[in-house]
Formats: structure tokens, C-alpha cells, sequence
């Protein structure tokens, strides 16, 4: 391996392909220091906005 892995908290820790559970906390914990949101959004999928328009619930457009 060229380079050995640290800490650092500008580049995601790298999966080697041992080790899952402590490769998925390490992730975790680098999205939350980005933003709490990120985790949330891999877990439960993305927040979809949306509105009512004559009593039916649809997807907010991009431009609103």
C-alpha cells in the first residue's frame, strides 16, 4: 500500500475489505463531522420536499 491511512479528516476512511463494523463506524462518525444530516440521508434516504395542490400530496418542484 502506497500510502497508510490516518486520521485526517478531509478524505473518508478507506474500506480494505476486513473489518466492516469498524469501517462503518469510522464512516459514520466522518459524515456527521460534515453534517449531522449526511447519515440520516444514508440511512433513511433523502428528504423529499412536498406539497398539496387541489387536495394531492405531489413532489415539490425544483424551482419552488
Amino acid at each position: 500500500m502506497p500510502f497508510a491511512e490516518g486520521a485526517s479528516i478531509n478524505r473518508p476512511p478507506m474500506f480494505g475489505g476486513v473489518n466492516y463494523a469498524f469501517w462503518k463506524i469510522r464512516m459514520k462518525i466522518f459524515m456527521e463531522s460534515i453534517d449531522m444530516g449526511i447519515w440520516d440521508a444514508m440511512v433513511n434516504g433523502p428528504f423529499v420536499p412536498m406539497q398539496v395542490v387541489k387536495e394531492e400530496t405531489m413532489k415539490k418542484p425544483w424551482s419552488d
